[in-house]
C-alpha cells in the first residue's frame, strides 16, 4: 500500500514537472516572459503589438482583454455586482471590493520599508514612497512645477486654466478642488466638525482651529512667564 502511494506521488511529481517543462515553450519572444497556456501568451503579446480587439459599442474604447471590456461597460450600464456585506456598498470590480473591505478589517498589507507606514492599496504605498525618493513625475505644462501624483497636478492646472468644476448648489460659488467646496458648504449647513479639547470650542475649518490652538499656547506661555517673574 505504501509502495503504491509512493509511486502515485512520484507520478504526480513527474506530471507536474512535465507541465512546467511544457510551460517553458509558451515564451514571449519580445520580453522573455513565460506562460502556462498559449492563450495567456497571445493575450500578453498584445501589449507589444498594441492590438486591442475588444471594443466598447457605447464609446468606442478598446481593450486587450475581454474581461477588461466587461468591467469597462459597467460604467455605461451602472452595474455594480460586487457587494460589501458589511456596509452594503457595491462596486464595479472585484478588486475594488477587496480593497474596500480592508477599511472594515483594518488590514493594511502594503508597508513602506523606509518608515514602516502601512497602506490598504499598493498604489497608495507607491505614491507615499515618493516622499522618501523625492520623485515628482507629473509636470505642469504651464510652469516649472512638478507633483508626486496626477490628481495634485490636475488640481494645480486649474490655477492656470481658471477651471472651477465644483459649484455650490446653495449660492453658485465654484471651486477648483472638491475639498474647497466641502469646506465652503459648512457656511450654509452650520456644521463645525473640528473640536478644541482644551476649551470646548468648535470650528468650521481645520486651519482656523489650528490657529486657535497656536494662540492658546502663546497665551498660556505668556501667563506662565508672567507668573514666574512675580
Amino acid at each position: 500500500m505504501a509502495e503504491k502511494k509512493m509511486e502515485s506521488e512520484s507520478d504526480e511529481t513527474i506530471k507536474r514537472q512535465n507541465n512546467l517543462d511544457e510551460a517553458r515553450f509558451y515564451q514571449c519572444s519580445d520580453c522573455g516572459k513565460s506562460f502556462t497556456k498559449r492563450g495567456y501568451l497571445q493575450t500578453h503579446q498584445r501589449i507589444h503589438t498594441g492590438e486591442k480587439p475588444f471594443g466598447c459599442s457605447d464609446c468606442g474604447k478598446s481593450f486587450i482583454r475581454q474581461d477588461s471590456l466587461r468591467n469597462h461597460q459597467r460604467i455605461h450600464t451602472g452595474e455594480k455586482p460586487f457587494l460589501c456585506t458589511q456596509c452594503g456598498k457595491s462596486f464595479k470590480e472585484r478588486n475594488n471590493l477587496r480593497n474596500h473591505q480592508r477599511i472594515h478589517t483594518g488590514e493594511k498589507p502594503y508597508q513602506c520599508s523606509e518608515c514602516g507606514k502601512s497602506f490598504i492599496q499598493q498604489i497608495h504605498l507607491q505614491l507615499h514612497q515618493r516622499i522618501h525618493t523625492g520623485e515628482k513625475p507629473h509636470y505642469c505644462s504651464y510652469c516649472d512645477k512638478s507633483f508626486t501624483d496626477k490628481g495634485t497636478l490636475t488640481n494645480h492646472l486649474r490655477v492656470h486654466t481658471g477651471e472651477k468644476p465644483y459649484p455650490c448648489e446653495e449660492c453658485g460659488r465654484s471651486f477648483t478642488v472638491l475639498c474647497g467646496l466641502q469646506s465652503h458648504r459648512r457656511i450654509h449647513t452650520g456644521n463645525k466638525p473640528y473640536f478644541c479639547a482644551a476649551c470646548g470650542k468648535f470650528f468650521r475649518h481645520w486651519n482656523t482651529m489650528k490657529h486657535h490652538r497656536c494662540v492658546q499656547k502663546e497665551e498660556k506661555k505668556e501667563t506662565n512667564d508672567t507668573n514666574l517673574s512675580r
